[in-house]
């Protein structure tokens, strides 16, 4: 299947966009500004929607590809702003500061940390983790609690409480905020969610030490001007 089928513009187009808008402080206009040099007119809503429709495929694309992390973890939690509140994104990396997922949640509740260590936890598979390390936030401690009861697995992951340790996870979680001062704040918990998956794919790509040529020759099928 051709992901950029019966689209108007060329598949270089698409990802040039995206790939400028998760990788530079820009906005939309200023992304319709820079094609417009190009001869190239685009709308500020078409670029959108493109970020939207093509930052879930290129993150699916990445997981199947990418490296494993260690099992190491260290897991906390970030405010960003949104419309009509501030939501929350959990984040977890290794020890080498290896992005393991990330989840952008409503709320710091026991149930927002439980669906993140789930989807952490399937991005992983079938490897678990061995240690998680986490700070003094309490719903925290107590969702991997809970999870024992839905896989004893759980049981073997040793928990830790450091501020010390997770100071890798805090300090990575600069490159992601950075970026979304420049947002001015996103309209929606959707927006916002689609958009931190797109920048978390950037930075993950970062530290990998690819490049966004990695998804264009292993991940969405080449196809012409749609």
């Amino acid at each position: 299947m051709n992901a950029y089928r019966r689209r108007r513009f060329p598949r270089d187009v698409i990802e040039t966009c995206v790939r400028w808008y998760l990788t530079y402080r820009l906005s939309y206009r200023d992304l319709v500004a820079l094609m417009a040099e190009r001869d190239v007119h685009v709308t500020h809503t078409t670029t959108m929607r493109w970020v939207f429709q093509y930052v879930p495929e290129y993150e699916r694309r990445w997981n199947r590809r990418a490296k494993r992390v260690g099992s190491s973890w260290r897991v906390d939690e970030t405010y960003i702003r949104t419309r009509p509140k501030t939501g929350y994104l959990y984040r977890a990396v290794d020890t080498q500061g290896k992005t393991v997922d990330s989840l952008f949640q409503a709320g710091r509740g026991i149930a927002a940390a439980m669906a993140f260590f789930r989807k952490a936890l399937t991005s992983s598979a079938p490897r678990w983790p061995r240690k998680i390390t986490l700070d003094g936030h309490r719903p925290s401690h107590l969702a991997l609690r809970r999870l024992r009861r839905e896989d004893h697995r759980w049981k073997y992951v040793i928990v830790r409480k450091s501020h010390y340790l997770n100071n890798v996870v805090e300090q990575d979680h600069r490159a992601i905020k950075g970026r979304c001062r420049s947002m001015l704040g996103s309209k929606s918990y959707k927006t916002a969610a689609v958009t931190l998956a797109g920048l978390e794919l950037v930075h993950r790509i970062r530290g990998s030490g690819a490049s966004w040529g990695f998804l264009v020759r292993f991940g969405l099928p080449k196809g012409g001007s749609e």
